[in-house]
């Protein structure tokens, strides 16, 4: 749809995604912009989730380890590639909260989709028996997505630095 690919594109440039600005462009009303992609938050969720399954999908034989080891570079690296994306850290330090809100309560398309592709990850780990998991999957899979938006939005919540290495480490914990 050409509303996500030019709000996307705004998006990765570090142009803040204006629903206005986007109707303007598409000269089409913003009545039918928002039947057309949702609210600004809905669009805005698509956006990060496209950014957040590229990053799943790389995990691919010979990129990451398998097993608990594997999952647990997923995870590190997974956080490490959210933290070193300026579109994403302008986005989250320009507008927190409703950062906060599309990527990690219920409503959220991101936070629901990356626990369902974990779970995938999980699935597949557990069934080639090089995981035993700690917790029921879909538990595991929740918890994990959370340590990794732990260590992503550290800044926010703390004030402390994102870190990729703590969350790799907290994962493994876990797992192992």
């Amino acid at each position: 749809m050409r509303a996500f690919t030019i709000a996307r594109s705004w998006f990765l440039a570090g142009r803040r995604v204006d629903m206005r600005d986007l109707a303007g462009e598409l000269e089409i009303s913003r009545a039918t912009l928002h039947r057309w992609v949702g609210g600004r938050d809905q669009l805005l969720g698509e956006i990060l989730w496209s950014m957040t399954v590229e990053v799943f999908e790389a995990r691919v034989p010979g990129k990451l380890g398998r097993g608990a080891e594997g999952i647990a570079e997923l995870i590190g690296t997974f956080v490490r590639t959210v933290n070193d994306s300026k579109p994403f850290r302008e986005f989250l330090r320009n507008e927190p909260e409703r950062a906060l809100r599309i990527l990690t309560t219920k409503a959220s398309v991101v936070q629901s989709r990356a626990i369902a592709k974990l779970s995938e990850f999980l699935d597949e780990e557990v069934a080639a028996g090089r995981l035993a998991p700690p917790l029921p999957v879909e538990d595991l899979a929740y918890l994990l997505v959370r340590i990794g938006e732990s260590f992503i939005y550290t800044d926010v919540i703390t004030g402390a630095e994102p870190d990729s290495t703590k969350a790799h480490a907290a994962a493994k914990a876990l797992l192992t």
